[in-house]
């Protein structure tokens, strides 16, 4: 009989994971520590109105895409309600520095001919870039699900900072900041962010994403479906505290209700330092201990859900981005209340049947933890007086800056909720509520990282901290996980 498996955590990757090693046939049990499983994928309702908690845009759906691939592989592709965002204008950027906005357009023709027409003095460099990007991506064999290695560094600009791979190709300072518009979907830090996970990200994006219409949930509850029709087991309010070892083998793993699984194989798809918490001593030495428990996380958001009086704003069938100044573009990791926020991302979630209004509005502005630090020992439901007052200031600039972006806007408004990143760190259990885990740092290209396989023979990782983030990215590692389970390399891949 196949060795049975045990994940660790129900979101993305836990959950991608164990339907692609239950399709394998492979017995399989998922541990959640909330009620509700799906993680980055989970939804929730506010006066009735549906607001997704982590997914907002999805790259590798549409056809050929790799997230399509899997879905399909699974058999789950048709339970997904799915549109593409609009070909003439995937995404918007608006800059009151000069009150312009840009409507950039779907795919790698328009997208290159878009940037051309605005920016004619940079023709040739505009194609070099967008050509550069586009190899660059294509080094990374698994990101298209090609048999191969993980990821190939032949070319000297792939750990290049991103800021600096865009600098090596377009002159213009305004240009240049444009570029790198998706970089809040990449983790992008200025001087930080490796080049190839920024081509990765754009590739995704340029060639095309989609938004779920309804809640993004429904993946998730697919992938249950399917774990469970393939026999497997979905466990909610499982938390694992601990797992015990014997020379150097994970024997069995026990929940804060006092269970105990004895198993055969463990998947973990925590964050790692999450994962230091209930590891064995044997499994990481004193050094990796203090190495992993320092290691710099990346930045986090505050979120603002507005539900909207019905038929007053429009539906916008792309995400809007907004910027006080060009060069604020890389400033997600810095915060001073006086001029924020400097930057932030607004969208009106797509609803099945979706008509001409929108019932809501979703607004991130991707934030340090520091900027609530001070409540850092606090927890849901039991947070102070001057915590929410703070709250209510920066959620009324928020709704200060949509006003002057969009006149009349208060007016549409029914009700606001909001969610910071203590919010994100309890609620997802990500250390200092970090959006894509632990920082990716070009000066040090595999401290953000780690390896699926541990020092425990039978102890594999996965999520957003094996090779690459995102709802594309993580399944894409699960991919490799599974196959590090099964022992056999490409075993998954070729029937994909």
């Amino acid at each position: 009989m196949k060795k049975h498996v045990h994940i660790i955590g129900g979101g993305i990757g836990g959950l991608f994971t164990a339907a692609l090693l239950a399709k394998e046939d492979y017995p399989v049990t998922v541990l959640e520590r909330s009620a509700h499983v799906g993680g980055g994928l989970q939804s929730f309702t506010r006066n009735g109105v549906a607001f997704d908690a982590g997914m907002h845009v999805v790259g590798g759906l549409q056809p050929g895409g790799s997230l399509n691939r899997i879905c399909r592989h699974l058999g789950i592709l048709d339970q997904l309600h799915y549109r593409l965002v609009d070909d003439d204008c995937g995404d918007e950027v608006f800059c009151f520095e000069d009150g312009k906005t840009y409507r950039i357009p779907q795919g790698r023709a328009a997208f290159t001919a878009y940037f051309q027409e605005n920016f004619p003095e940079e023709r040739e460099n505009i194609q070099r870039y967008v050509d550069h990007l586009f190899a660059l991506a294509d080094q990374v064999d698994f990101f298209f699900l090609r048999p191969g290695s993980g990821t190939t560094s032949g070319d000297e600009t792939f750990y290049q900072p991103s800021v600096q791979f865009i600098a090596d190709h377009v002159q213009n300072p305004k240009l240049r900041h444009l570029l790198a518009y998706l970089s809040p979907l990449a983790g992008g830090e200025a001087g930080y962010t490796p080049a190839y996970i920024f081509a990765l990200i754009n590739y995704l994006y340029i060639s095309g994403h989609s938004r779920f219409e309804g809640p993004a949930e429904q993946l998730a509850e697919a992938l249950v479906a399917k774990i469970q029709e393939l026999g497997g087991e979905v466990l909610p309010c499982a938390e694992v505290t601990s797992m015990q070892m014997t020379n150097g083998w994970v024997q069995s793993l026990t929940t804060s209700d006092g269970r105990t699984f004895a198993t055969d194989c463990v998947v973990s798809s925590i964050h790692p330092q999450s994962l230091l918490n209930i590891a064995d001593n044997q499994l990481f030495t004193k050094a990796a201990r203090n190495r992993l428990a320092s290691a710099p996380n990346n930045y986090s958001a505050y979120c603002v859900y507005v539900v909207l009086k019905e038929g007053t704003f429009p539906y916008l069938n792309h995400p809007c981005y907004c910027w006080d100044s060009y060069d604020k573009v890389w400033q997600f990791g810095k915060y001073k209340e006086e001029n924020w926020p400097q930057n932030l991302v607004y969208f009106t979630p797509c609803e099945r049947n979706q008509g001409t209004y929108a019932r809501a509005l979703q607004v991130i502005v991707f934030s340090p933890f520091s900027m609530c630090e001070r409540w850092a020992y606090t927890t849901l439901g039991n947070r102070s007086e001057d915590y929410e007052a703070w709250k209510k200031r920066h959620t009324e600039l928020i709704i200060n800056k949509l006003e002057k972006k969009m006149p009349g806007f208060r007016d549409c408004v029914e009700a606001i909720y909001e969610a910071t990143p203590l919010t994100i760190r309890d609620y997802f259990n990500e250390p200092e509520g970090a959006l894509y885990g632990l920082l990716k740092d070009s000066r040090n290209p595999f401290a953000g990282y780690l390896p699926i396989r541990t020092k425990a023979e039978n102890l594999f990782l996965t999520g957003q901290n094996v090779y690459l983030h995102g709802c594309c990215g993580v399944p894409l590692t699960a991919v490799m996980t599974a196959e590090a389970v099964i022992g056999e390399k490409d075993v998954i891949v070729r029937r994909l």
